[in-house]
């Protein structure tokens, strides 16, 4: 479906909006705060937003653009299987710190855009996953379904990791070193082909 250019200005809004859309929560910001933090009237903004979803949607569509640029980057270097599943993962912990707010927003905001634009965030997230499968492979014989599940388990594991050890006083490399060996581990268990157990 396609959707209308990312306004001139996004990249000029981006991080004010970020920061008030993340610590505020979605719901509880309105269009004249926005212009108020933006330093517009409300008028102007409503010249480039129509509401303050498509400030949303922009927000959203840069952050799954990202992550597919980002598993374009590691295609490119075209690194062996495991290799491949460490700079994913290493990846997805560097983006974390670079684009925080994104992610939250992403996981916590979505619901809030209305049908078209929740179908085009779906859209998105799904091209995600898919690649994300296509770079990693599946386990043989999986159904369709299956392998959409999967998709989406493995991209839910890289992108909430880095949030379960927020409360820990770890140094950067002890973060990073659990949580690759936790994602890992549970990666490469999901994409194990499966053994056929005996029946007691």
């Amino acid at each position: 479906m396609p959707m209308p250019e990312r306004c001139s200005r996004f990249a000029e809004y981006r991080d004010k909006v970020l920061e008030l859309f993340a610590c505020k929560g979605f719901g509880q910001v309105g269009m004249r705060e926005l212009a108020t933090c933006l330093g517009l009237a409300t008028g102007s903004l409503y010249h480039h937003y129509p509401s303050k979803q498509h400030l949303l949607l922009d927000l959203i569509e840069e952050f799954y653009e990202e992550l597919l640029a980002t598993l374009g980057r590691i295609e490119q270097r075209a690194p062996a299987k495991r290799d491949k599943l460490h700079a994913l993962i290493r990846a997805h912990l560097n983006l974390h710190q670079e684009m925080p707010w994104h992610f939250r927003l992403a996981e916590r905001d979505s619901g809030c855009l209305n049908g078209e634009q929740q179908e085009r965030v779906r859209q998105l997230r799904e091209q995600y996953e898919r690649r994300l499968l296509l770079m990693l492979g599946t386990r043989p014989r999986l159904s369709e379904q299956a392998q959409l599940a999967t998709g989406h388990a493995i991209a839910n594991l890289l992108n909430s990791a880095p949030s379960w050890l927020a409360q820990h006083t770890l140094s950067e490399a002890e973060r990073d070193e659990l949580l690759e060996n936790l994602v890992s581990g549970a990666i490469e268990r999901l994409l194990r082909p499966s053994v056929s157990r005996a029946v007691a």
